[in-house]
């Protein structure tokens, strides 16, 4: 027996033009029902009911499909599809807030609904009042040819857009993918997805397409800030965010393309894989989002794409172990680094981008803990292997111009390599970074300033690209400006020891000494910072307290490596210039990436004048390089 009450008023959620009655799960605009699958109005529903709050990813789908595993794809489609339902500019009524959920933002108000169920004069009340029916029925035949008119425009437009790329360049940055394993010990899997993301997007069109650098990209992980602020402080018109969960040797990911502007849906897919598939989970994914923005593949880019189908999954596993560890920046972690890349190319000889990620770990590894001329010949020789096997990887060279210009100060074949690494892949931050330190070091100061701000637009949240910017400055002798420029940068995080050092150094030639004290022992953590002080220290007269550093620096020295350049720099302060030149004379045999800077970093002014600094600086092939003044 039905023991309702047929005469009782139901309540109804209002907004804009819309109401919907929940209990009998329509939508009604201006009076007339939307056609809405249920599962639709299911998504709706609680979206609604929860105006102006978070509604979780997992409670949408536990209410939208109880009981039944579902791609987070999904119900992204659904949420997709309300939108274009409901209409409206500046995507008015539902927000995406990146890995969490979604929030309805529209002002939502209850009224009831007449006896009859004359929802009708509850939706022109939730519009604002009634309307005239005359006026109505006299404008309704336009409405009808304007509506057809309209719809055939927007689909045109729609397909237009589809047809042809954008006007100038789209830019685009990938979020971390979240880890939905609920196993810490896979989050290699997710930051290497995202990493390998965004080099397949980088490499599709260059010339069109912009994608924001992993540093940048990684500073939102496990953010809360929604797409539209993601969008607005990375300068990019769409975000692609994801998540991957790992079951044994099965593989889920989902990914969604959200256009920042209206933050509406572009793009959603979900994938359920085996873990040997995850190269080609790549490529789809690059493809679709190519084919949505509109950006046309060129022929290599295409064939770059091809190219990965043939990594082995175990191989690639360690592949992406080994780039997890490289991005710590450790030495620690380019040991780890290290071993993986070499078990990713014993499983796949012929593994050009495993060789490539060993250059680097070596090349790193050679500035902080080992001997730079051990570094620079396993360094050196990934490097090559990595070109001859691939000599359109742009890492490779990349990875070539780097070690020739910190170890090899070949300075010719550095900039010829860094070249090539831009013309194969324009969009590689890293290779725009690291050249535009190199025209530093060759005195081409506006080169420089171009090419490091060239690498901040692709890596806007870079600690590494900000903090030399300001270092151009310092070297150029301009401290007041490198200082207010590293306060900024502070500001991102004031924790950031490098800055913390840069300070300290344009402080020390400021002869502002306390200060520069002051950020030398922030800074601290290195054997470098234990010499600026001691630096410090001597240039203030305090010699006793500069030989208390190097006596620190010593005992240092013998529980693990400390490059003689950092023994050099500190007898620079003391004023030691005979163990000064002996110990950079240590610094040259051992190769050390540090004496690139000597000829043009202020701190080694006192021994500018002395016959053997000039001996020294043609040795580096540096005579042809003059400091600024």
């Amino acid at each position: 027996m039905n023991t309702s009450d047929p005469v009782k008023n139901r309540h109804l959620y209002a907004f804009g033009p819309f109401c919907l009655d929940a209990e009998e799960r329509v939508l009604f605009r201006d009076g007339q029902p939307v056609s809405l699958t249920p599962k639709l109005v299911e998504t709706l529903i609680p979206l609604v009911e929860n105006a102006g709050h978070i509604t979780e990813k997992d409670e949408l789908l536990g209410k939208v499909w109880p009981g039944v595993f579902v791609e987070e794809s999904a119900l992204a489609k659904n949420v997709f599809l309300l939108r274009k339902a409901l209409g409206g500019e500046e995507n008015q009524y539902i927000e995406t807030v990146p890995k969490r959920g979604y929030r309805f933002v529209a002002e939502v108000r209850l009224v009831e609904s007449e006896p009859n169920g004359n929802h009708a004069a509850a939706s022109e009340i939730a519009a604002g009042g009634v309307r005239e029916r005359r006026a109505q029925r006299a404008i309704a035949g336009i409405a009808v040819a304007t509506v057809v008119i309209g719809v055939g425009l927007v689909a045109w437009q729609w397909l237009r857009s589809r047809a042809a790329p954008p006007p100038g360049k789209v830019k685009l940055a990938v979020l971390p993918f979240e880890n939905l394993s609920g196993d810490a010990e896979q989050e290699y899997l997710s930051d290497g997805l995202t990493e390998e993301m965004i080099t397949q997007l980088a490499r599709l069109n260059p010339d069109h397409m912009a994608v924001i650098a992993r540093t940048s990209s990684m500073h939102f992980k496990a953010s809360k800030k929604t797409v539209a602020q993601i969008g607005q402080e990375l300068g990019v018109d769409y975000v692609l965010e994801g998540s991957i969960r790992r079951e044994g040797e099965r593989l889920r990911i989902s990914a969604q393309l959200i256009q920042v502007k209206d933050q509406t849906h572009v793009w959603a897919e979900g994938y359920e894989r085996s873990v040997k598939d995850i190269l080609a989970v790549q490529d789809e994914v690059a493809r679709a989002i190519a084919g949505r923005i509109g950006i046309e593949l060129a022929g290599e880019n295409r064939a770059a794409l091809a190219g990965t189908a043939s990594i082995t999954p175990e191989a690639y596993e360690d592949y992406l172990k080994g780039r997890f560890f490289w991005n710590k920046l450790t030495v620690a972690g380019y040991k780890r680094a290290i071993e993986h890349f070499e078990a990713a190319i014993r499983k796949k000889p012929d593994f050009a981008e495993a060789y490539a990620g060993l250059a680097d770990s070596y090349a790193g590894l050679g500035l902080w803990g080992l001997p730079g001329r051990e570094a620079l010949a396993k360094a050196k020789a990934a490097a090559e292997k990595a070109v001859r096997l691939r000599e359109s990887l742009a890492d490779g060279h990349a990875s070539k111009a780097f070690i020739a210009m910190s170890y090899e100060w070949d300075w010719e074949t550095a900039e010829r390599e860094f070249l090539r690494a831009l013309e194969l892949n324009p969009g590689y931050a890293n290779a725009h970074h690291r050249y535009g330190y190199y025209l530093m070091l060759r005195g081409r100061w506006d080169e420089a300033g171009a090419e490091l701000k060239r690498a901040q637009e692709l890596d806007p949240l870079s600690m590494i690209i900000n903090a030399n910017i300001g270092f151009r400055l310092y070297l150029m002798r301009q401290y007041d400006a490198a200082i207010e420029h590293w306060n900024k940068n502070l500001e991102m995080d004031p924790d950031y020891p490098l800055l913390h050092g840069y300070k300290g150094m344009a402080y020390v030639m400021k002869k502002m000494y306390p200060e520069a004290l002051a950020g030398f022992e922030k800074a601290r953590g290195t054997p470098g910072d234990i010499a600026a002080l001691g630096y410090t220290y001597g240039v203030m007269g305090r010699t006793q307290a500069a030989r208390k550093q190097l006596a620190a620096l010593r005992e240092l020295g013998k529980q693990k490596f400390v490059p003689a350049f950092y023994v050099a720099l500190l007898y620079t302060g003391m004023g030691d210039k005979d163990q000064a030149f002996a110990w950079l004379d240590r610094a040259y045999e051992e190769r050390s990436g540090y004496l690139m800077e000597i000829h043009v970093d202020p701190m080694f002014d006192p021994l500018r004048s002395d016959p053997r600094f000039h001996a020294l600086a043609r040795r580096l092939g540096l005579e042809a390089t003059q400091p600024m003044r």
